[in-house]
């Protein structure tokens, strides 16, 4: 159930077969859950650690005026809630943007690998140093880029993640959030959110349609976004 996991912490470093039982026997439970439905609750106290199979979630934040903002977009193989093993209360929530397979571990197992495996534990200890790496560039995209670079930004990271899982076709991509999901990504109305769209397919960086993104100008995508992936650790060597 967790080969998109695998594929994504082998890109860090060999894991071994050892470990990929271990991980393969703690994630023993699969849900499903409907689009727009909490995965994970802000406040709530898990006693799981939940790995994505199959959709699109994400975390948020609301605001008392009901307006959300959109912290993070999880693909297969991230585990969406592994801080809650240690902070045990939840300080966001995490909502299906698609319908969505999960498959769930009991803290007991993560327990045993933490215990048994300090390889594989750190493993998972860079995935959450990477998660927070995410967060600090999109706050920087937040506060001082444009919005086409910010929205040029997302689309190089998803790309690149989504290639690490075996989910793209070249250039193309699927991504099937809507606008106003999209909007909230990027702190912004959809209006606006439609206009930072139309100026990348203007400048001939980007198709987008039917939910299948397309980079046109992967060299130029990168420069009006000022991506260095180096924040996503992807290089391969000793852990």
């Amino acid at each position: 159930m967790v080969d998109a996991l695998l594929l994504k912490l082998g890109q860090h470093d060999r894991i071994s077969d050892e470990e990929r039982e271990l991980l393969k026997r703690a994630f023993t439970r699969e849900r499903a859950y409907s689009a727009d439905r909490d995965i994970v609750s802000a406040g709530a106290r898990p006693s799981v650690c939940t790995t994505l199979l199959d959709g699109f979630a994400a975390r948020y934040k609301m605001l008392a005026s009901g307006k959300r903002q959109i912290t993070a977009i999880l693909v297969p193989g991230d585990i969406i809630d592994l801080n809650g093993f240690l902070c045990k209360t939840m300080d966001q929530g995490v909502v299906a943007l698609t319908a969505c397979r999960v498959a769930i571990a009991d803290h007991d197992s993560i327990g045993r690998i933490t215990d048994t495996a300090p390889h594989l534990t750190r493993l998972l200890w860079l995935d959450t140093l990477i998660d927070a790496a995410i967060h600090r560039e999109w706050l920087v995209a937040m506060g001082r880029r444009r919005k086409s670079a910010q929205l040029a930004h997302f689309i190089c990271e998803i790309h690149m993640r989504l290639g690490i899982i075996e989910q793209t076709d070249g250039h193309r991509f699927h991504l099937p959030l809507s606008q106003a999901e999209l909007a909230d990504v990027l702190g912004i109305s959809v209006v606006h959110f439609n206009r930072v769209l139309q100026e990348l397919r203007q400048q001939g960086l980007i198709t987008w349609s039917n939910h299948t993104v397309e980079i046109r100008d992967a060299h130029r995508l990168r420069q009006t976004a000022e991506f260095d992936p180096t924040y996503l650790s992807l290089q391969f060597e000793p852990r």
